[in-house]
């Protein structure tokens, strides 16, 4: 199948929320791109500023793009929200064939050749599962990645591509936090590969958790290791290890206390019991230094298959 890649093989479903200030920087990236989607469905979650108008307009202006309304449910629902407008976006696909999958974000931008270099890494690796570029903030220096301290087979949320038929390995996503994280670790139980590519680069204009504060996101990320079944001896040592990250405390505090918070609550764990196995299994072989997830080395597509494009956003900017 990726022999013969089809040019518009992909289809991208964004649920966005209040991204009115953003989304047309989104938009403007993906409409530029050498290789465009097949279908990109835009779901507005009840957003309470212009995000609906704003996706309407790029519907009335380009035939392949589609928006879904949801009613406005009241609040944020970090996790499980975003699953559960995602999957209104998917409802949509219908009949419609597709290879790959995108769950794409409304505050990015990147490079015309984004989607086409990512497709070059699934080309060369036919076990590479879920993919996406590193998302990265604005720096005096340019663009650094936002995050130094995820492992090399997290894919983050922000820009996820799935191959079909990994996705159909994996059942699709759970309704909860930790919705990305369980679909890596059920990939790779799976006998397939995850991995950010670092050499493709994507703006994210509002940083993770800048929505819901620094202290929520990290009780967020908490639960979310709970959801996904993290071993509690791999969980305090990350907590530790966050100790030395700004603000000061708050990381490893946050983290602790939304993992805790799961055991008090009884809150469910993901429902699949040999995937908690090879969950903790994995994270035990990291901590005794042997070979792991963490260890793993993505392929890259060769010097022939690249596409020549400028790689840093900074040196080629998007308007904004």
């Amino acid at each position: 199948m990726d022999a013969q890649l089809k040019p518009r093989s992909y289809i991208i479903i964004s649920p966005v929320r209040n991204e009115a200030k953003y989304l047309h920087l989104t938009i403007e990236a993906v409409t530029k791109q050498t290789v465009l989607p097949k279908r990109w469905i835009i779901v507005d979650d009840g957003s309470a500023d212009e995000t609906g108008a704003v996706a309407t307009a790029a519907a009335a202006k380009y035939d392949w793009i589609r928006v879904v309304h949801r009613s406005d449910r009241g609040y944020r629902q970090p996790g499980g929200g975003v699953v559960e407008a995602f999957y209104d976006g998917y409802d949509q696909i219908g009949a419609l064939d597709w290879d790959f999958l995108v769950k794409l974000d409304g505050d990015l931008s990147f490079v015309p050749e984004y989607f086409a270099q990512c497709l070059l890494h699934f080309q060369q690796d036919p076990r590479l599962g879920i993919g996406g570029g590193t998302v990265c903030k604005e720096t005096f220096g340019g663009l650094a990645p936002e995050s130094t301290v995820d492992p090399r087979f997290h894919v983050r949320g922000a820009t996820k591509i799935y191959r079909r038929e990994c996705w159909d390995c994996i059942g699709g996503l759970i309704q909860a936090p930790g919705w990305d994280t369980v679909d890596e670790f059920k990939a790779n139980m799976l006998g397939w590969s995850t991995y950010t590519f670092p050499d493709i680069k994507v703006l994210h204009y509002r940083p993770a958790g800048q929505a819901q504060g620094n202290w929520k996101n990290w009780v967020k990320n908490g639960h979310a290791n709970y959801v996904t079944g993290y071993h509690p001896l791999f969980v305090i040592l990350k907590c530790v290890s966050r100790l030395k990250s700004k603000p000061y405390g708050i990381a490893a505090l946050g983290l602790f206390t939304g993992y805790l918070g799961g055991y008090l609550q009884r809150a469910p764990m993901v429902g699949d019991q040999r995937l908690i196995r090879y969950v903790r299994d994995q994270q035990m072989r990291r901590l005794l230094n042997r070979e792991s997830l963490w260890t793993q080395k993505p392929l890259k597509p060769s010097a022939a298959q690249r596409v020549p494009v400028v790689q840093s956003l900074s040196e080629a900017p998007l308007s904004r």
